[in-house]
C-alpha cells in the first residue's frame, strides 16, 4: 500500500512538473484552433477588386506586400511590447477565478446542497401525502374518457 501511495505521489508530482516544463510547439501555436475564425485575416479577406475595376498590377502587388508585411511586423511589435504583461494579467485573472471556484463557489454549493437535502425530504413527504391522492383520483376519473372524432358532411 505504501508503495502504491509513493508511486501515485510520484505520478502526481510528474504531472505538476510537466505542466510547468512541458515542451511548447513553436510551429502550431493554436493547436485547439480557438482563433481560427476570429483573427485569421488575409489581404484577400479585406481588400478585393471586382471584375472590371482593377488597379495597376504593380500597385496591387505593392499593396499586397505592404499589407502583409505591416500586419506581420505590427503584430510582432505589439506582442513584444504587451504580450508578457498581458500574459501576467491573464495568468493572474485565471488563477483568481480558479481560486474562487475551488475555495468559495464549490464549497458554497456543497454546503447549500447539504442544508437543503433535509428540506427536500420533508417537502417530498408532504407533497406525496397531500397531493398524490388527488392526482390519482383525477387520473382514474379522466382515464375513462374517450374522444371520438367524426367528420360530418
Amino acid at each position: 500500500r505504501a508503495m502504491e501511495d509513493q508511486q501515485q505521489s510520484s505520478n502526481e508530482e510528474k504531472t505538476v512538473g510537466e505542466i510547468h516544463t512541458k515542451e511548447i510547439d513553436l510551429i502550431n501555436r493554436d493547436p485547439k484552433q480557438i482563433n481560427e475564425d476570429v483573427v485569421k485575416v488575409d489581404f484577400e479577406d479585406v481588400i478585393a477588386e471586382p471584375e472590371g475595376t482593377h488597379s495597376l498590377d504593380g500597385v496591387w502587388q505593392a499593396s499586397y506586400t505592404t499589407f502583409t508585411v505591416s500586419k506581420y511586423w505590427c503584430y510582432r511589435l505589439l506582442s513584444a511590447i504587451f504580450g508578457i504583461p498581458l500574459a501576467l494579467i491573464w495568468g493572474f485573472l485565471f488563477a483568481s477565478i480558479s481560486f474562487c471556484h475551488i475555495w468559495a463557489v464549490v464549497p458554497c454549493i456543497k454546503s447549500y446542497m447539504i442544508e437543503t437535502h433535509c428540506f427536500s425530504k420533508i417537502y417530498t413527504v408532504c407533497v406525496r401525502t397531500c397531493c398524490d391522492p388527488y392526482y390519482e383520483a383525477f387520473s382514474k376519473v379522466f382515464s375513462n374518457i374517450k374522444v371520438a372524432l367524426r367528420k360530418e358532411v
